[in-house]
Order: structure tokens, then sequence, then C-alpha cells
């Protein structure tokens, strides 16, 4: 890695009056959690779906829990279950620690629905999911009772199936089936209303701040939510980037800089810069 790129990022981060981060599901996987890249990623998460044939997307969708309710819970169960018990890594405390630092604050977009940045404390600035969160339930044919958490749900799945065991999660409004409160592939029955409140709050801060640092973690080609979010501020806000990523690190030299490195790595090596 070049030393003048992660001082040039440095000093960035050190002078930015606003900071957000913007972060795929590359910065989870420093904490241990599975990114599904391609469907071996996924596979080899969850080998009895690729004895079944279905991919990320055919599991991941509505239509799922229509025709195999047991199978799309077992799926979900053990991913609630996996973010509850995972601990952040620690480069979520430091991005906080930055951003506390900045006089117009932090704010956090991402696509990731595991929860990971209200576990590490991100509390005092706006905070969206622009995809949801698994920590939260809605039901299923849309009855208009609104989302609630999920904390009261224990999952109970055969991980050697994937298949959820006992009664099957139920909405609190009409007793039929619940699922969680995120987009999902060909979802049109998504209960959208914490998407749209985060959304609100993150711009009436963003109306507010002037020449946010970006800091881009772990968000590719492949899922674009989050390049499209920042590009758009690139654009509408001059705001410098800092992308970090291991495979598409790439950034015009007049927006910002990029880092080939995973996040923690990034993130522990700006931190030596900047103590």
């Amino acid at each position: 890695m070049n030393d003048a790129a992660l001082e040039q990022a440095a000093a960035l981060i050190a002078q930015g009056e606003a900071l957000i981060v913007a972060a795929g599901a590359g910065m989870g996987v420093d904490s241990g959690l599975p990114d599904f890249r391609g469907p071996e990623g996924f596979w080899r998460a969850y080998p009895a779906l690729a004895r079944a044939g279905l991919d990320f997307t055919a599991v991941a969708s509505p239509r799922t829990f229509e025709r195999d309710a047991r199978l799309a819970w077992g799926f979900y169960g053990h991913r609630l279950a996996l973010y509850r018990r995972t601990e952040p890594h620690a480069g979520f405390g430091l991005l906080r620690g930055w951003g506390e630092r900045a006089p117009q604050g932090l704010a956090v977009f991402t696509s990731n629905v595991d929860g990971q940045f209200q576990r590490a404390g991100f509390d005092a600035g706006p905070l969206h999911e622009c995809h949801g969160s698994l920590h939260w339930l809605q039901c299923l044919r849309g009855c208009g009772q609104p989302p609630w958490p999920a904390d009261g749900l224990v999952p109970d799945v055969d991980e050697v199936e994937c298949r959820w065991r006992g009664d099957l999660p139920a909405c609190t409004g009409c007793g039929g089936l619940a699922r969680p409160n995120l987009l999902m592939f060909g979802d049109g029955g998504w209960a959208g209303g914490r998407y749209d409140a985060q959304r609100q709050g993150l711009a009436r801060w963003l109306a507010r701040v002037e020449r946010p640092v970006l800091i881009e973690i772990g968000a590719g080609t492949a899922v674009p939510s989050v390049r499209h979010f920042c590009q758009q501020l690139l654009a509408r806000r001059r705001a410098q980037l800092i992308r970090i990523n291991p495979r598409e690190p790439a950034v015009a030299a007049a927006q910002g800089i990029g880092l080939a490195m995973g996040a923690l790595d990034a993130l522990q090596a700006l931190a030596a810069r900047l103590d």
C-alpha cells in the first residue's frame, strides 16, 4: 500500500468538518461475517442451499416465505443468531471516535442489515440502513401492523438442513406469518417506514453540513446502493471520498483516494497516522 495515499486519507479525516461512513458487506468481514461474494461464497456458508441449488437471490425473496416458510426462516433465523453473537471489530470504534471529534458530527449510510453499527454504539448521529434490518419484523401479507423489533424472537434452526424448527414467527397484528423487515429481491411488500424515517433524518443532517468526508468501506459494484449514494454526494455536496476496498478501490483523482485494503487493516493504518 502506498504510504502517501494513507497520509492523504488521514489528512482528509483530520481536516473534515463532517464525517460520513458508507458501508457495504465488506465492513463486516473482519468481524467474521460472510459477504456472500458470488454463489460459491453463499453456498460455502449454507451447504444445504447448495444441495438444493438455491442461490442468494432465490432464498432472499418473499416468494420463498410463501412457498417454504421453514426454509426461508431457517436462512434468516440463522443469520439473526449470527448477527446477535458477532462482536463488531475494532474498526467500528475508530470510526466512531473520528466522528465524535468532527465539528459537524458523524452519519452512517449502510446496505448491511446486520445491526453492527448499533451494536458498536453508533447512536449519536443519523444512521440509514438502506436495505432495512434483520433485527425488525413485519407481516408477510401486509395487514397494516407497523414493523416491530425482533428482540423476543429466539431462532431455533436445524443448521444442517437450514430449516426452522417449532412455531414459525407470527405477526403481532393478525397472527399470520411474519418476515424480516428488510428489502429482498422482487420485494413489493416491504414495509419501508423505518427506512423512510432514517432517510429523512440523514437528509436533514446533510442539509446542515459542508464538504463532508466520505469513508466508503467494503462496497462494490455488484450491489451498488452504497456506491450510488457516494456518487450523489460527490456531485452535489462537494464531498471528498476515501474508498476502502481490496478489489475495487479506484477513485477519480479529483474526488478522493482509494485504498486497496480490507476494512480493519485500512482503518488501523489510518489510526496510526491520526493518533
